[in-house]
């Protein structure tokens, strides 16, 4: 005969399964998305930046003037953020699947 105290314990035993699987799938996506890597450019700049947001290289061709530099700096940096979020996007939509 099954009891209800035999019942919650397995509901409850599957749930934590559950969770402590999900935990590992995040853990999963949190290592992939920082392995992660995009690169913008424009105009002689580039910025390549990782899936935490960290910027790892930043290139710029000589002859630019100073005024147009902190332009197209401030321009590719938010291209390499948005990257990195729609790359971020991709894995989570990924894992969801």
């Amino acid at each position: 005969m099954i009891q209800f105290t035999d019942i919650v314990t397995n509901d409850y035993n599957k749930n934590m399964f559950d969770s402590f699987k999900q935990l590992k799938q995040l853990k999963e996506l949190q290592n992939a998305i920082q392995k992660e890597e995009v690169t913008a450019e424009r105009d002689g700049v580039r910025i390549t930046m990782n899936g935490a947001f960290e910027v790892n290289e930043v290139s710029i061709e000589e002859g630019i003037a100073n005024d147009r530099l902190q332009k197209l700096m401030k321009e590719v940096f938010n291209d390499a953020v948005k990257k990195a979020q729609q790359a971020i996007a991709g894995k989570f939509a990924a894992m969801q699947k």
